[in-house]
This record gives C-alpha cells, structure tokens and sequence, in this order.
C-alpha cells in the first residue's frame, strides 16, 4: 500500500484544519507541527498501515530531513509509529500491558492445580535488619513474620516467608490467617502493583529437603520479593521452590 499525498493513511483524506493550524502557528516548532500532522493522519489506523515517507514529510512542510526524523522519532516513542529496517516506518501494533502481579494462590489457579496452604509460623517480630530496609521500616520496629507451606494438588512446592509491615495492617493476626495474602491486603486497598523480584538456584537445607519431599540430589529456586503498592512497600517475602515441581514464568515487553 502506497502513500497518497493529501490523504490519511489507507487513502483518507486527512482532517481539512490540521494543516491550516499547524502551518499558520509561527509559535510551533516545526518538529513539533510534523508530529501532530502525523498523528492525526495516523490515529485509528490498522496496524501495519505504512506511515508517510521522510521524503513527503520533507517536502509537503519544507525542513531538513532531521526535523522530520525527530518528529517521527518521537511518535516511535510513543507507540504510535514502528520502524522496521529496509522496508519503513509503520502503524504499530498496540502494546500489550504486563500482567498484574499475583501470588501464589492466583499462580496455581492459573496452572490449572488446587492451591493448599500450611502455617507453619505466624507471629509479631521485631525487624532485622535486612527486611527493615526492605520494608522502608527502622530495625526493631513490628513486622508480621508468615511462613507456609504451599502445594499444588497435594504435592509441596514451595515454602514461604512473608514479612509484612504491621503498622500497615493492624489486627491482621487477629483477624484469622486468609487463604490467599494478596486477595487480603486487596480488601484493604493494599494489593502491591509491582514488584522487584531476584531469583536464584541453590541446594536446599536439610530442613527445606524435609519439607519439600525433596529426593537427594533435589534442586531450589529462591525467590525474593519486594511488593510495592505505589510508593508504600507492604511485602517482603523470601520463597523456596522445588525446581522440579515449578517453572517460572517471566513476561518481558514493553
């Protein structure tokens, strides 16, 4: 599909004030004026529908080559517009927006497995000092200490330490334990947003193989995770996986 001069992409005619506004406007920059009159030609197309060449941008508004490159630059940037080498710059497809973050509960569901939980310490502790960095907290304040055992249909998968800031949860211990951490601090209007995980291989302690029904010779993945939401961190946990009972998953994109 070609580019018709002095129509929008696909052969539309462009919206009629668009050039009169943006080529009268003395106080518009000239980058700026090939930007919206790109954009407005552009909008609402198919992906893949092929953008104006540099040469009729350079043309039709009378600037250097470079001028038009910024422009259309700055659409690239902004998703509107994809360059692909050798063959031109065109409507690109629409971002695709990274999942949430969830927990290990919506993890399992999503793999098909019933999720089960095991308490197996829950107490009021004082911050150390790592999580208390970790949590934007000072060492010694109250921390809510969760350790479970998780499993998926019936088979132990991972173990798990959650510290959480109590200040931010009051009565949570009180309250009896939830089934899932993520769906309770929701009803609270504290789902974390995003996260910073770090993921490494390791062999288990005697205690982590016990628990795990690790067979000898058994792998680890380590999870650590700190969970913001917004600017307020309100979960540090620290997860030990089977690596023969757990994949994960990490999406990547912009």
């Amino acid at each position: 599909m070609s580019w018709i001069p002095g129509t929008g992409t696909a052969g539309r005619p462009y919206p009629s004030h668009v050039e009169e506004v943006l080529l009268s406007d003395g106080r518009t920059l000239k980058h700026v004026q090939v930007r919206e009159y790109v954009r407005s030609l552009v909008t609402g197309s198919a992906p893949g529908s092929p953008a104006p060449s540099e040469r009729e941008l350079v043309h039709r508004f009378g600037v250097a080559r470079m001028t038009v490159r910024q422009a259309l630059d700055a659409l690239v940037v902004d998703g509107l517009l994809e360059r692909i080498p050798g063959r031109g710059t065109f409507v690109a497809r629409p971002r695709q927006a990274v999942s949430r973050i969830s927990g290990y509960t919506e993890e399992m569901t999503r793999r098909g497995l019933l999720s089960e939980s095991q308490t197996l310490l829950a107490r009021r502790e004082q911050a150390g000092p790592g999580v208390a960095r970790a949590l934007n907290i000072s060492e010694g304040d109250a921390v809510i200490h969760w350790r479970r055992l998780r499993r998926g249909d019936g088979v132990p998968v991972c173990i798990e330490d959650a510290y959480l800031n109590e200040v931010l949860l009051p009565g949570f211990l009180q309250s009896g334990m939830p089934t899932s951490l993520y769906d309770a601090l929701d009803q609270r209007g504290l789902r974390p947003s995003w996260a910073e995980d770090s993921i490494t291989a390791d062999r288990p302690t005697a205690e982590e193989s016990g628990l795990l029904e690790l067979p000898p010779g058994g792998v680890v993945l380590r999870q650590s995770r700190r969970a913001l939401c917004g600017d307020k961190t309100v979960e540090v946990s620290r997860s030990v996986y089977r690596a023969d009972r757990y994949t994960m998953w990490v999406q990547i994109g912009s």
